[in-house]
Order: structure tokens, then sequence, then C-alpha cells
């Protein structure tokens, strides 16, 4: 009976059509004989109506006259096969994804088979099944639109009160399968974005609208799940921990732009549904909260992950509610999220009664401010102006979650001062936050102030025009505004956290200068990264546009104090391991500090704060290789030029291209370079040199191979090589470099016990710059470290000690030489007051790239 379907017929035409529905029809039971005939004619249809539909009309006016879906559907029904099951719903997603033509969609749409087969009772044990499924759900959606739409809905008085796709696909919201989760969200995007009224309200009602509360549910245990792996003590490498956060976090983001992606849609209740949900389960009762460090003893998620979920959902889910919302809260003392311990899905919560726990609450905020060092007040009034301090004293101390937030600026560990900045540099960011919000919190950039208060003048208010031309133009006399305090009533009344803006005593300008304050004091704490400190600078920048209106005489004296104690430390290294490249290094950094601190947003995303801080080598105290000391004079680098162009922005300058450098010295005329025959040029080996100043010397590369060489230290510049020659036997009073390594960092010594000897430490020509914080790709997994170089060390074996001598102090001569010119190049930035020297274009030390043989060697 089965030979006839195998027979040569033309595969894409009419007859071939109607041979295969015919012999469906004549099917009445389905077995292991027919099965895969029933699979091959239904995927055949598929691709002949695909065809039809973009060629010949007659093609699926045939599958209308015939009933086609009649018999697919019985199929199903007829079949206890799952492979039946999975070729019905493969056939029909490849049809309704492939059609084209309008009259096609509303055919398939048009009578009750799809709401049947997405109803149908599949069994979903087998995983392949569902995922067919989804796709043939999927494919649907993917063709809805205001009129094909109302072909799957059922109404009673213009009121939808059936919906099988979107009700059978959000079943399947939170499957353990991230290929159906993906799916889910596809459809329902789709069905959001219609714009469909009735659809509209349908989505956003109950029971549906518990959806979106579920939706933050699991959003809070993704969340919980994220901070598992970042607080928990590593068991893994530390690459394999990354990896696992880094696909944490993309996760939670996916999540958050979906929220987005459905605000997008335009659906004023479900905007308004998510906005409570995140602030019902997720930001009042979780993330503000466990801003505190005494919250890792009893909240779920560390104030390291929050600082991190606080700054993406600012900057992903565009909600200008949800924005001000979160930034009235930080005004909030942390007693008043207490009512709020248990959240309350469908609406609003009870006001509790938090005077029992207040005492208990203000023991605990003692507790952490002592494990701080710093008072969450910050009122710091040496720093203050005189009318400022006496504002900021005069107002009790209430804990707020902003306070927090500066405190860990000015005494938290890196992870949490880089978290910090990143709010603030969000919030500061965040196009859907008030500008009086930002004003209240101090971050309002001042081009801004200037603008709200010219605009002010120039309609005549006169509060705005007594603060604009007044000396102190950023005060705000009348505190929190009228703005904020609708805000801060909307989050007593709606979600019963109880702060009003009665309690607050401040201005803005006070706040202004609590966020400076923090600043200043974060650029003269040690220990802090320098790229976490290039986070406060561009922070900085952005507040003080316009030099140094804002500064006082304390926060210029603290910065002026941090700035020679990185002079005093960068005169150090010129007289350190590599001096040779401190021009060079100073030059890069300078380049990349301007270009970070004058950026239009941060260099780096918020997934960067729970990323482990990469170990570099000068972290371990007993590591004492030139490789250590090279992390450590990029770090200092770093650091002081940060605080040099903070200085200069301080003074009103504008920030130099190139660094301000003396140009290169001549080198003398009877200096042993010259002598010796070498211009600026690298002496490498193979070059030809005059043996002046030179003493024979005995070295052994390789364990019993001495060999004879004549020893020579030079320096040109800020450039310095230990070199290694072999005497011309044919031509006297000259030599052959055969060896060559630099002369900065050999730490040069007499042996104690053979005064004939002479000891150096052999470091590698070039440094290898290793980033000493997160990952340059903003949270990308890092490579692994490259093989650590490690430092070679020769013994030289000299005649008699006095030769051994002469050679010492020929190291220490041209060391000292070397180290001078290097001083004296920097001179220009280590003295402010000093006019910068005439621009020339910067010219790299030689020795940065020479090559260099680093080896162990006995005599």
């Amino acid at each position: 009976m089965w030979f006839s379907f195998w027979r040569s017929r033309d595969r894409f035409s009419l007859d071939e059509l109607r041979y295969l529905t015919d012999q469906l029809q004549k099917v009445r039971i389905i077995n292991e004989v027919n099965k895969d005939f029933v699979v091959e004619a239904l995927r055949s249809i598929a691709e002949l109506i695909t065809y039809g539909d973009q060629h010949d009309s007659s093609f699926f006016d045939f599958f209308m006259e015939k009933q086609v879906m009649g018999e697919f559907v019985r199929m199903l029904q007829m079949s206890k096969s799952m492979i039946i099951s999975l070729q019905i719903l493969q056939t029909l997603s490849i049809m309704i994804q492939n059609l084209r033509t309008e009259h096609a969609i509303y055919y398939m749409f048009s009578n009750e088979y799809i709401n049947f087969l997405i109803t149908y009772k599949f069994d979903f044990r087998n995983e392949e099944l569902l995922s067919y499924y989804m796709s043939f759900l999927r494919a649907i959606s993917g063709k809805l639109n205001r009129n094909t739409i109302s072909l799957l809905v059922k109404t009673q008085n213009e009121d939808i009160v059936s919906f099988p796709l979107y009700v059978e696909a959000i079943r399947y919201a939170f499957h353990e399968e991230s290929m159906i989760r993906t799916a889910v969200r596809a459809l329902t995007l789709n069905v959001y974005h219609v714009g469909d009224g009735p659809v509209n309200r349908f989505v956003s009602k109950a029971p549906y609208d518990g959806y979106f509360s579920d939706l933050i549910s699991f959003f809070r245990k993704q969340c919980i799940d994220l901070n598992g792996l970042v607080s928990e003590i590593p068991q893994k490498t530390e690459p394999d921990r990354t990896t696992a956060i880094l696909a944490a976090v993309d996760e939670i983001e996916d999540n958050l732009y979906y929220f987005s992606d459905v605000i997008s849609a335009g659906i004023p209740d479900v905007g308004r549904l998510i906005t409570d949900n995140i602030l019902q389960l997720l930001i009042l009762p979780l993330l503000l909260p466990s801003l505190r460090l005494d919250a890792l003893k009893e909240s779920p998620i560390g104030p390291v992950t929050s600082l991190y979920l606080l700054c993406c959902i600012l900057r992903i889910v565009k909600i200008k509610d949800l924005a001000n919302a979160i930034a009235a809260a930080l005004f909030c003392p942390l007693e008043a999220f207490l009512p709020y311990a248990e959240p309350k899905v469908n609406g609003h919560v009870t006001n509790g009664n938090c005077h029992e726990s207040h005492h208990q609450l203000e023991n605990n905020n003692a507790a952490v401010d002592e494990q701080l060092g710093v008072t969450t007040e910050l009122s710091t009034s040496h720093i203050y102006p005189e009318d400022v301090t006496k504002q900021a004293s005069s107002t009790r101390s209430l804990h707020g979650l902003r306070d927090i937030l500066l405190s860990y600026v000015v005494s938290g560990n890196s992870q949490l001062v880089m978290g910090s900045l990143n709010v603030l540099a969000t919030l500061l960011q965040t196009k859907e936050l008030d500008e009086a919000m930002l004003d209240a919190l101090g971050i309002l950039p001042q081009r801004k102030q200037h603008k709200k208060l010219l605009l002010q003048a120039l309609v005549g208010e006169g509060l705005g025009e007594e603060q604009l031309f007044s000396p102190e133009s950023c005060s705000t006399k009348d505190g929190i505004s009228n703005e904020i305090g609708g805000y801060l009533q909307r989050l007593k009344e709606d979600y019963g956290v109880a702060c009003s803006s009665s309690e607050f005593g401040k201005s803005s300008r006070t706040h202004r200068f609590q966020v400076l304050d923090a600043l200043v004091s974060l650029f003269c704490r040690p220990g802090v990264p320098a790229e976490i400190l290039w986070d406060g600078g561009w922070l900085l920048r952005q507040l003080l546009p316009y030099s140094e209106a804002e500064f006082n005489s304390q926060h210029l004296k603290l910065l002026k104090d941090s700035f020679r104690d990185c002079c005093n430390a960068l005169v150090k290294e010129t007289r350190g391991t590599w001096p040779d490249l401190l021009v060079t290094v100073l030059s890069d950094e300078w380049k990349k500090c301007k270009r970070a601190i004058e950026a239009s947003s941060p260099r780096k995303e918020p997934k960067c704060i729970l990323l482990p801080l990469q170990k570099s080598s000068s972290d371990d105290v007993h590591n004492d290789s030139s490789v250590s000391y090279g992390e450590k004079m990029c770090e200092r680098v770093k650091v002081f030029v940060l605080l040099h162009q903070l200085q200069i922005f301080c003074l009103g300058r504008a920030l130099p291209e190139q660094p301000p450098f003396y140009p290169p010295a001549d080198t003398p005329g009877a200096s042993r370079a010259r002598t010796a025959g070498i211009d600026s040029s690298i002496p490498k080996p193979g070059t030809e040199l005059r043996l002046v100043d030179t003493v024979p010397c005995r070295i052994a590369f390789e364990r019993g191979k001495e060999r004879h060489f004549s020893f020579l230290a030079i320096s040109i510049g800020t450039s310095g090589w230990i070199l290694l020659l072999e005497e011309f036997p044919q031509k006297q009073q000259y030599g052959v470099v055969r060896v060559t390594a630099p002369l900065a960092g050999s730490s040069p010594r007499i042996d104690e016990k053979h005064p004939k000897w002479l000891h150096l430490r052999i470091r590698p020509s070039t440094l290898p710059f290793v980033d000493s914080g997160r990952s340059a790709a903003l949270g990308t997994p890092r490579k692994a470290k490259p093989k650590t170089l490690v430092d070679g060390r020769w013994t030289l074996a000299f005649r008699d000690e006095e030769s051994c001598k002469y050679a010492l102090s020929m190291l220490l001569e041209e060391i000292d030489l070397q180290s001078n010119e290097v001083e004296r190049r920097l001179r220009p930035m280590l003295n402010l007051d000093e006019p910068p020297p005439t621009e020339t274009p910067f010219d790299p030390p030689s020795a940065s790239s020479s090559t260099v043989t680093s080896t162990s060697s006995t005599t």
C-alpha cells in the first residue's frame, strides 16, 4: 500500500499535496508499520504549504478545502506515539513561522484548532516535547497583531475571559530550562506589544497579574543565588569562580532587560505592577536594608551584591517612579524599613510599631560605625564652611542609607568603595531621576545647578536670582524640595516606609559638601587601588566642572598634603628598581587617567563590583622580585597622576595632553658612554665598543663553563645598561658586546666572604603590565595570567678586591647619574608652582625596548 508514496512525483506540486492529504485521510490507526509514513507526510505537507504560500495560492486553498488542520488534530488524538506529537508541533511551527499572506494566517487562527492544540494535554515528562510545544506557542505569538489576537481569545461584555496562548505559556515562565524561560518571555513580549486594550486589561488583573509578582520573586531568588557566589569562601580556582559569577550576572541582567522591555510596551497597569513588586519584594525589604554591614548576619544578600543590584536596576529598568522612590529611600534611616520586613504582594503594608526595635537598632548602628571607624553623619566640621557646619551640627544623626554609602567611600574596603561610587555615578546618570532629587543627594552636576538658578533668575524668581549671584550660589535654603517630600510621603503611604521630609534640616549644600568631603577623604586614603580612585576622580569631575568653586581651604590642604606624599614616593622610585621606565609609565598613565576622568560615563560596568580582586605579586609580603616592585611602582604612578590632575583642576587650569616633563639632557662628552663610543642607541649584542674603564671579570652562565669578559656600566639619560664585552684579539682596546642587562634594579653588593665576588640582580628589561584590579574588558573573564618573569642572578669574579670595588663604584656612580636624570625630567610634575616647560614631543627611554638576557649563574 505504502509503495506508491515513494514513487517519483514532482515534489512541489499540487498533485503531491493532494496525494499526501488523501493518504492521511485513509489512516485509521497509527502503529509501527505506518508511523514513519505519517511523520514524513506531516513534514512534507509543511514544506508544500510554505512553498505554496509564496508561489501558488491554490496550495493553501486546497489545504482549507480539505480541512487538513482537522486531519492534524485527528492524527494527534489517534496516536499514542510521542514522535507523532513532536512532528505535528514541528509541522505547525514551521507553517506558522513561514506563512506570509494575511489570508493564510487568518485561516490558521480563525478556527478552534489552534486553541485546541494549545490546551491539549501533552505528556511533558518528555523534555523534548515541551521544547517543541514552546516553539509552537512562540511561533503563534510572532504573528500577533490587533486583528489576529482577537481570533485567539474569548470575550464576554467586551472583556476577555479566555486567552489560552498567554495562560498556558506563563505556566512555564520559571521552568528550570533557560530556553523554555526565554521562549515564554519572547511570547509575553509579543502579547504586550500588540497594544490591544482588552488584552492589556486581561494580563494586568487577577489572577494573571500574579505573574509579575512571581517574576520579581523568581528574580529575587536569582539575586540571593548570586550573592552566594560572591560571598562564599572560594573553593574553586579564581577563574572558575569568576566564570560562575559572570554567568549569574548575565541571568540577572537578562531579567532586568526583560522588565524594561515589558515596560516599554506602554501598559500603565503593568508598569505600576512591576514598580510596586520591585519595591515591595526586592528593594525595600532586601536590598536597601542589606547595605548595612551588620545585615550580613541576617540578610541573604550582602552589601556588595546589594550595591551592584541597585546599579543594575537603575541603569536598566527605566521607570521614573521607581528611580525616584529608590533615591528618596536613601534619605531614610534603617529603622524605617523594619515595619516592612514582611512584604505583601497585593498592595500596601500596614505600618508597624518600630519603637521596640529602635534601641537594638541604635546599638547595631553604633557597632557598625565603630567597625567602619567613621560616623555615618559625616559632618566633619573642619571641612564645612561656617554656615554649613552650624546647620549640620544641629541635625541629629539619622543613620540614613545615603550616609552609609558615603561612609563606605570614606572607610569601606575596596569592593564597598567601588560599589558606593558606582551607585552615586549611576544615580547621577539616571535620566529618570528628578534634578531636585540629585540636588538633595548632593550629586547634581554644577553645570545643571547653574542652569537651574539661571532659569529661576530669568523668570524672576527671587530665590534663584539671589543664589545665582551670591558667593554661595549652590545653597538651597528651603531644604528638601516639595518633589522629594512627595516621594517620601508616597513611600510612607504606599509602602509603609515611614520617613517624612520634616525629619531633615540639612540643605542640599550640606549634602553636597558631604559628598565632596567623602571624595577628598577617599583620595587621601592609603591602600585603595588606583583604579578605584580614578572612579572617584570621574565623579568629582562630573560634580565640579568649574575648578575650585566648591572646594574650600581644608579640602585643598588635604589634597595638597596627599599629593606631597605621592611626590615623595615618586622621588623614591627614581632610586628604585624601575627608574628607566618611570617617564614612560607616567606618560601612559597620564593619558589613561585624563580619558577616564573626562569621559562621559564611568569606564567600567557595575558587574566589576562583584568580581574578585586580582591578587598581584606585590601583595605577597615575602615577594622581593623586581616585577613585584614594578607593580607597586605602577600603582603609585597611577595615584600620583590622579592627584596631580586634580591639583591642576583645582587651580583652574586645563589638563594638558602630555605630562609636563623637562626635555632630555645632552650626554656629557666625558661620560663612559661617549668614551666607549655609544650614542643614544641601545648597545645591542654584537655592537663594537672601545674598552675604556672596563674591568676584566669571569662569569659562568652554565655550570662548569666559565667565560672571561670585560665589565662596563654606562648610563645615557634615563637609560642604563650593564655590559659584558669580549675583547678582539686582532684589535686592541676594542671589544664586542656579548651580554646586556638593565642597570637599574641591579642591587650590587660584594660578597662578605669572597671580597672579589660581585653579586648582581638582573631584572627583566620591560615590565609586564598586568591589571592590578578588575578585567580591563569591563567584566569579561580574564585570561590566565602570563608566566611570571624571574629575576636573574649574576656573580662576577674579579682578579682582586680593588677591581671588585672599582666595578661596584662604577655601578653606583652610573645608577646615580641615571636616577638624577630621571628626577630632573620629572621636576615640573613634582612642583606645581613651577611654570610648565615648553611642550616637546615625548621621547620614551630607549631602555624600555632593549633586550636583556636574564640568567642565573655561579662562579
